[in-house]
């Protein structure tokens, strides 16, 4: 048990990434096609089974990895244009490291963790491999030798590098408010309640560094409305214009690891990580059975719900009878074998650690769905705002979004000082 809980939260932390990437690429087609009033993917299935769609991008990745592996003549370094898919990636993927997903726990005397590397300086850590991402930008644009590829690249590097300055000083206001650089140490701050009843979250007690940090986060991603990097109409595909196959794939999942590390990173900091509004650590291990009783009737209450949901829109102009009855089924036993879980734990009693590795368990999936509205923010603004033009974004970050931030590291020491906090 030792080693496993000491090897538990990198296995979450790999399992959380890969699994998002087609969750992120389904999500994506899926809000496009609910905000242009149409139908996304539904159609691709596996013996009648269509899980709401999620097969397409599964058919996509597959298609992805068995498609030749092709090298344009003109590229002159070969070595440095296959590198730098495998940097952009690789700096996503181990930002998500420092994150924490749950309190920490005790067993057996030895407290865990849950964070796959449980630094202090686990921001620093972030901007650092975050600052790592720029360079495989640049090496793809000129390794590529495409004029295209080099705008994109250079477009992309110095909005990374201008939006870098308000994030991080937008990040510093935080440091001052939370008096302190780790990331555990600000969701356990979080737990508090301000005036008894007001989760004491950063958004609340920050707001225009959460939204600073929330805009630059879309700079530094790449994402809509900052894609100029990227723009069809103008430079192709930008840095990624010559690539294909699985080096295109490197890319394409490396945004999608940012976009979920930025939210992983906005949640942890800004919306209380894996605290549980007005249920911290202490609160739920005092309360233990009536939180589970709680349980026992919202998750059933939310199975209906969802069956209901699908029984009415599963729109496909195929027959999907089979689909609503294995689905139906399959939640029905599964609420069933959960109920008598819970049921078994309010019978038979829970020890401490018992309740602690329930305690986890909750903290880790409310993490994982505030992760995932995060992302959908992230989708939801892509399909919604028109791209700006690269002088707008230069114009945003430097004129406006530095000198709020700026102002508001100013006003929270102020507020600190005075009010001796």
């Amino acid at each position: 048990m030792h080693y496993f809980m000491i090897v538990f939260p990198i296995i979450v932390t790999i399992l959380f990434t890969l699994v998002t990437i087609p969750m992120l690429v389904w999500m994506e087609r899926r809000v496009a096609a609910l905000i242009q009033d149409r139908l996304g993917p539904n159609r691709c299935n596996i013996k009648g089974i269509r899980l709401g769609g999620l097969i397409q991008p599964i058919a996509d990745m597959l298609k992805l990895l068995f498609k030749e592996e092709f090298y344009p003549k003109n590229v002159k370094h070969k070595f440095y244009y296959i590198l730098a898919p495998g940097i952009v990636f690789a700096s996503s993927f181990l930002s998500f490291m420092v994150i924490p997903y749950a309190d920490d726990i005790t067993l057996n005397g030895f407290t865990y963790h849950i964070q796959a590397l449980p630094i202090e300086l686990g921001v620093l850590w972030v901007f650092a491999f975050a600052g790592l991402g720029v360079y495989g930008i640049i090496i793809a644009g000129w390794a590529s030798n495409n004029k295209y590829s080099m705008l994109g690249a250079l477009r992309a590097s110095s909005q990374v590098i201008s939006y870098e300055i308000a994030m991080g000083l937008s990040i510093v206001s935080m440091l001052i408010t939370y008096n302190s650089i780790s990331l555990n140490d600000m969701v356990q701050f979080q737990g508090q309640l301000i005036f008894g009843f007001i989760p004491a979250w950063g958004i609340v007690l920050q707001p225009l560094a959460g939204l600073i940090f929330i805009v630059t986060a879309f700079a530094e991603t790449n994402r809509a409305p900052f894609d100029a990097a990227e723009g069809e109409s103008e430079i192709v595909a930008g840095y990624h214009t010559e690539y294909s196959a699985m080096k295109f794939a490197l890319f394409f999942m490396g945004e999608y690891i940012a976009m979920s590390a930025a939210s992983a990173l906005i949640v942890t900091i800004f919306f209380g990580g894996y605290q549980i509004p007005w249920l911290n650590t202490q609160t739920m291990q005092e309360h233990m059975t009536l939180l589970i009783l709680l349980l026992m009737v919202l998750i059933p209450l939310m199975a209906l719900g969802f069956i209901s949901w699908m029984t009415f829109n599963n729109s496909c102009s195929h027959e999907h009878q089979r689909e609503t009855r294995f689905f139906t089924v399959f939640i029905t036993v599964f609420i069933i074998i959960l109920e008598s879980f819970f049921f078994y734990l309010l019978t038979s009693g829970m020890s401490y650690e018992g309740s602690s590795v329930f305690i986890m368990i909750l903290q880790i999936t409310s993490f994982a769905v505030k992760v995932m509205l995060m992302n959908f923010v992230f989708v939801w603004v892509r399909w919604t705002f028109p791209r700006f033009r690269y002088d707008q974004t230069q114009h945003l970050g430097w004129n406006i979004l530095l000198p709020l931030s700026l102002f508001n590291i100013f006003i929270t020491a102020i507020v600190v000082v005075v009010g001796g906090l």
